[in-house]
């Protein structure tokens, strides 16, 4: 019998993580010395890939189309990529800066012009819609010359103090003259309580309906309101 318990058991080496590492390596290097390789199992050849060609060019070239319009009482002829929207063609191509590109989405106004008398979003328009056609900006409004007098919804705006910062009054006011119009035509809006009658009043619900689409971010509506009301009696028919 052994003087001691440990005596006739097999002496156990510690295991390390460098060992462990070190036999994993030895191991596979074994292994990798012993596989055939693909020519002496014959294995057939690698096809090399077929050449790729380079994509075609999908895109579309560039349309340009000549455009003729009546821009503020003056002729005008240009040549245009037919993508070319009519806020950018007034801004970039005729320096009518007036009209402002607030969103150029169509959902705050400051872009809205007429177009042959009726109030639109240039920024949704193309150019090339307007062919033949007559536009009026916020620079056309007024009487020629140094000396002419201001549109009345121009004046009223003044008076009434219908603006801070300015951005959104160009397309306020153009806006306004459009909607004082659609509102003589008996145009009925969504808030108009009888759709018979042909000549809604334009009270403050019909006004504020009727302008929504043009937005402050000064909050001027009330003087908007009254510059409106001011000038409507005083446009022409």
């Amino acid at each position: 019998m052994p003087d001691h318990p440990d005596q006739g058991k097999a002496a156990t080496a510690p295991v390390s993580r460098r060992g462990v590492l070190q036999g994993g390596a030895a191991i596979g290097a074994g292994l990798a010395v012993g596989l055939p390789s693909a020519a002496d199992a014959g294995a057939p050849e690698a096809v090399p890939p077929a050449p790729v060609s380079p994509p075609a060019n999908t895109l579309s070239p560039v349309v340009m189309q000549q455009v003729s319009f009546t821009i503020n009482g003056q002729h005008q002829t240009l040549t245009l990529d037919a993508r070319t929207t009519l806020l950018d063609m007034l801004r970039e191509h005729l320096h009518l800066t007036g009209s402002k590109k607030g969103c150029d989405h169509g959902q705050c106004g400051a872009c809205t012009v007429l177009s042959d008398g009726q109030r639109i979003n240039s920024c949704l328009s193309l150019a090339v819609m307007h062919d033949g056609g007559e536009v009026t900006t916020i620079e056309g409004l007024a009487q020629p010359g140094p000396e002419g007098a201001l549109h009345p919804m121009q004046a009223a705006f003044l008076e009434h103090d219908g603006f801070q910062c300015g951005y959104c009054t160009p397309g306020q006011i153009c806006s306004a003259i459009g909607m004082v119009e659609e509102h003589r035509k008996g145009w009925p809006s969504w808030v108009t309580a009888d759709l018979t009658d042909a000549h809604p009043s334009l009270t403050d619900l019909e006004l504020r309906e009727r302008m929504s689409g043009n937005i402050c971010r000064c909050s001027a509506y009330p003087n908007i309101v009254a510059a409106i009301r001011d000038a409507e009696g005083k446009m022409p028919a």
